[in-house]
């Protein structure tokens, strides 16, 4: 264990003028490498022999001979200063190609149904030895799991955040409706009549059955009939396309089943407010290198696939992936 009583009376700078003048032998050449003038590399010659209590250097002629003691510390000193040099040196760029490891992304499966693929093809492009891992989670777990490092980061709704942690904006999530056109028989768009009366479909993990759908309806006087939740919006295809019903579901998820299972979508016929959705990351892993490309990846893959699919919504690409000070200004 360090000895923190006898560190404490040594200066760095003391030690690297020590290191210096051991290898020039030479006060001027010495002074001109620490870019200091002759009485200042002078007065830390003299604290450096007050503090190990020898001479260090004598001089003889035009040079410097160091002492017993200073030959016998040199080489400990030298092994030291290389240390640190090498701990404060800026790190090496993450190399995705040649990285071999996991990434790890917290998903809810509405969004995991639209951004995995194309995010898992990118990295097999990019990143051929590492691999991808997508952790299904509540976003009230998101906060635990984040720091019990489940994942790098979370992709969801997410609440503000603790003073540790970093959310970051990345669209705003609008909803649509979906349905099965040869089950229910509707005119698109939908008419707000057609909407109340048809039998509706929710999703929610926790079984509940009045969303923020109900509370808009009420408000224009209207209910609607909730005939079936499910838990995932995995289920959602196969049960509307068993039954003349509508769910009304985030539009990155309503785009992609329509395409994937021939449904028909339709905007709400009256307004529904946008859910934020967010990356929530750790500050502590802001600024390294591996996290802040993977991040990155993560914006440019959600931007790509948004507008592939025909959504709406923009990506924010400027507040989700910190550059740390050597990279350009960015998230």
């Amino acid at each position: 264990m360090m000895n923190d009583a006898t560190l404490r009376k040594i200066d760095l700078n003391l030690l690297l003028a020590f290191s210096v003048l051991m290898q020039e032998r030479n006060v001027s050449r010495a002074a001109e490498r620490l870019l200091l003038g002759q009485p200042g590399l002078s007065a830390a010659l003299r604290r450096l022999r007050e503090t190990l209590d020898d001479e260090l250097f004598v001089r003889v002629g035009r040079g410097l001979q160091p002492t017993p003691r200073a030959l016998a510390i040199a080489p400990a000193i030298e092994d030291a200063l290389s240390g640190i040099e090498r701990a404060i040196r800026p790190p090496a760029a993450f190399d995705p190609e040649n990285w071999h490891g996991e990434f790890r992304i917290g998903l809810c499966d509405n969004l995991e149904s639209s951004f995995f693929g194309p995010l898992v093809a990118r990295l097999r492009r990019l990143a051929p030895n590492a691999r991808l891992t997508s952790v299904a989670f509540d976003r009230r777990d998101a906060v635990r799991l984040l720091d019990e490092g489940a994942f790098d980061f979370s992709i969801s709704v997410h609440d503000e955040p603790a003073s540790w942690h970093v959310r970051a904006p990345l669209f705003e999530q609008a909803s649509l409706c979906i349905y099965d056109g040869r089950h229910l028989k509707c005119a698109t768009p939908l008419s707000l009549k057609h909407f109340a009366s048809a039998p509706h479909v929710t999703v929610s993990l926790e079984g509940a059955t009045s969303t923020g759908v109900d509370v808009a309806l009420a408000r224009l006087g209207h209910r609607r009939q909730v005939v079936a939740t499910v838990p995932r919006f995995s289920a959602l295809p196969s049960t509307l396309r068993a039954i003349p019903a509508i769910a009304t579901v985030p539009e990155a998820i309503a785009r992609c089943m329509a395409q994937l299972h021939d449904l028909t979508i339709s905007e709400p016929p009256f307004e529904l407010p946008a859910d934020p959705v967010t990356m929530l990351y750790r500050r502590v892993d802001q600024a390294d290198s591996r996290s802040v490309w993977f991040r990155r990846l993560f914006v440019e893959v959600v931007k790509e696939a948004l507008e592939a699919s025909g959504c709406r919504m923009g990506v924010s690409t400027d507040a989700c992936c910190y550059d740390p000070p050597e990279l350009a200004e960015a998230v």
